[in-house]
């Protein structure tokens, strides 16, 4: 078990500042800021990922663009080889205590500003003026359809006077320039019978969608009408500023989250600013590797997200609530963290303890959906708990092998214990809540762990299933939080 984080911001007191340069993922970067924590030295971290530029300055100091690069005030330190020569040499606790007692000067590397490489051509949709008008010109009001009242709705006939009247064609062209504005994610139907038709069809605009404009996390009173960019590269940005907060404020072994640091960082300031680029996003054009690696990452910021907001649930009755109410909207619809795990990442399978699906027959998040579950999952995502897998950010080009790794730490970590003497197995309840992912029955589910964790404990297990009595255990949830 790694240290908690508690123990890594039991810092000492520092006048001067030590700077450290680094980038996400780089293991001698996290040698470097590990040996810190382990010190409990303060330290400034200037991420090149999230401030490229600062690499010109970087360069300038030292004469290489390389990282790791540690300054304690104006002095070159090194990165880690450097360092283990200092305090093989006895000269580390000299330097540290000059920086403790010396004020960090003007010729020291500056800190990283606030909003600081942010700067990009912002491209309005093509849609947007056309859409301003028919927010101006159709009437909303609450109405019925087949006896259900939805709120804030416009008729399809409305909008094709507009659309008629801004295009300066007929009926028939306006429906069809109606159903380009609509597969854009602007507006839906109600009820998702359509894309987009004349007559007396119910529509809403994204932002009057009562489960968006109110339990989304990343919508914030209005749609983002700019030019969706490709969800890939929506999700690369998206992954480059989660791994960057990861590295820096969650353990090496990934079980504990500084959540005060994380939400008063740059890095989750910038990430909750670019989630507003999820709105309108095509998630339909991402491979099966690019669905998973993002719906992953996805989901366990959206917990870390919540959890600053809104602190974590209690108790059973309130996780099932927080499960199904804690959202972002991602791709002209919401997605819930059981939407994203049962319905998106499970193939649209029932959630442990119910009866229905996430996703009804003629829901359009469907099509987003993974053609067939996939069960390594469950060793991938967080609920913010100690009973919940290490929490890592994946990568599309690596997923599948990541995600056979991060099953085996589960089971090396305890997910799986076996007495020989009790010819007994304690589990995971992970395995037990979602056992119809593994196998047909217990002993099935038993082989596809014995695939998935070191030769060793695999020959132990399958030796004892050749006994008919072996007895299985699943050892109680820890609910308890990661910090």
């Amino acid at each position: 078990m790694g240290k908690s984080i508690s123990e890594f911001e039991d810092e000492m007191s520092v006048t001067g500042r030590i700077t450290l340069f680094s980038k996400s993922g780089c293991p001698d970067s996290k040698a470097v800021r590990s040996f810190l924590r382990t010190k409990h030295l303060p330290f400034v971290e200037i991420n090149l990922d999230l401030f490229p530029q600062r690499g010109l300055d970087l360069e300038e100091r030292t004469g290489t663009s390389s990282v790791p690069q540690l300054f304690f005030n104006d002095e070159l330190v090194g990165g880690m080889e450097e360092l283990n020569l200092l305090q093989q040499n006895g000269e580390l606790d000299e330097k540290i205590q000059k920086v403790k007692e010396n004020p960090c000067p003007e010729s020291a590397p500056g800190l990283p500003v606030h909003s600081e490489e942010e700067s990009e051509n912002a491209v309005p949709d093509e849609f947007a003026e056309v859409v301003q008008k028919l927010r101006e010109k159709v009437q909303l009001k609450d109405r019925f359809l087949k006896l259900r009242l939805y709120s804030k709705c416009f008729l399809g006939s409305d909008a094709v006077e507009v659309f008629a009247e801004d295009q300066y064609c007929e009926k028939d062209e306006a429906v069809e320039f109606g159903r380009k504005v609509a597969a854009k994610h602007f507006f839906h139907h109600v009820a998702h019978e359509n894309l987009f038709e004349d007559g007396n069809n119910l529509y809403r605009f994204f932002e009057h969608d009562p489960a968006i404009a109110t339990k989304c996390l990343n919508f914030f009173g209005a749609t983002n009408d700019l030019e969706p960019k490709p969800a890939a590269d929506v999700a690369k940005k998206l992954m480059t500023l989660i791994l960057a907060t990861y590295d820096r404020y969650i353990s090496d072994d990934g079980k504990h989250v500084n959540y005060y640091a994380i939400a008063t960082s740059e890095e989750f300031r910038r990430y909750v600013k670019l989630t507003e680029e999820l709105h309108r996003i095509d998630l339909t054009t991402l491979t099966r590797e690019e669905k998973l690696s993002f719906f992953l990452n996805i989901h366990n910021a959206m917990v870390i997200h919540s959890f600053i907001l809104y602190g974590r649930p209690n108790g059973a009755l309130e996780r099932r609530t927080y499960f199904a109410e804690i959202q972002y909207v991602i791709g002209g619809y919401a997605y819930s963290l059981s939407a994203i795990q049962n319905g998106i990442l499970r193939a649209n399978q029932r959630p442990p303890y119910t009866l229905t699906k996430i996703f009804g027959a003629k829901d359009p998040r469907l099509q987003v959906g993974l053609e067939k579950p996939e069960p390594l999952i469950h060793f991938a995502l967080s609920y913010g708990t100690q009973g919940s897998p290490a929490i890592r950010c994946y990568s599309p080009e690596g997923i599948d092998a990541e995600l056979r790794i991060a099953a085996r730490d589960f089971f090396d970590s305890g997910g799986i214990t076996i007495d020989s003497e009790a010819r007994t197995m304690s589990l995971s309840k992970i395995m037990k809540w979602y056992s119809s992912d593994f196998g047909k029955n217990e002993r099935e589910v038993l082989h596809w762990i014995a695939k998935h964790i070191n030769p060793t404990k695999a020959e132990h297990l399958l030796s004892l299933l050749e006994d008919s009595n072996v007895r299985v255990n699943y050892f109680p949830f820890d609910w308890s939080p990661n910090i």
